[in-house]
């Protein structure tokens, strides 16, 4: 029996969600870059930027496209915002370790870090942002 998530095998669900993730990822570092090259801020900040930008991506698209999620947007963007909540706070953590302690450069800092945080995504956001209710059966 294979896994299923929301009415889909779970690897086709990973799959979009992994599509999704390069595009929001492709807008976080677009405005890490900017910011750090550009307007001069810290690597921690334009990373802290960038996540949010790319967040705000990943919202839209995970709940049409990723998940076809019929929850309610005001309950989805709170479990969401949760979710992305820890995600970032691992974000910011990871990225000053790597960067300020560790001393690599910040790119590749923040491809570590989002490797490491895909998974705390796709866990969150799968089994309940987006989750689609359970059906009883009596």
């Amino acid at each position: 029996m294979k896994a299923r998530l929301g009415g889909r095998p779970l690897t086709a669900t990973f799959l979009r969600f992994v599509v999704v993730g390069v595009i929001a990822t492709g807008v976080h570092y677009l405005v890490l870059v900017a910011a750090v090259e550009l307007a001069g801020w810290s690597a921690v900040w334009g990373s802290g930027l960038g996540f949010g930008t790319g967040a705000v991506v990943n919202y839209l698209l995970n709940r049409r496209f990723t998940f076809r999620s019929q929850v309610p947007h005001g309950t989805a963007v709170s479990r969401f915002v949760v979710v992305m909540g820890g995600a970032f706070a691992l974000n910011q953590l990871l990225m000053h370790l790597l960067t300020q302690v560790v001393g690599l450069p910040y790119l590749v800092a923040q491809i570590l870090t989002t490797g490491i945080t895909l998974f705390w995504n796709f866990a969150g956001n799968a089994l309940w942002s987006f989750a689609h209710p359970v059906e009883k059966t009596d």
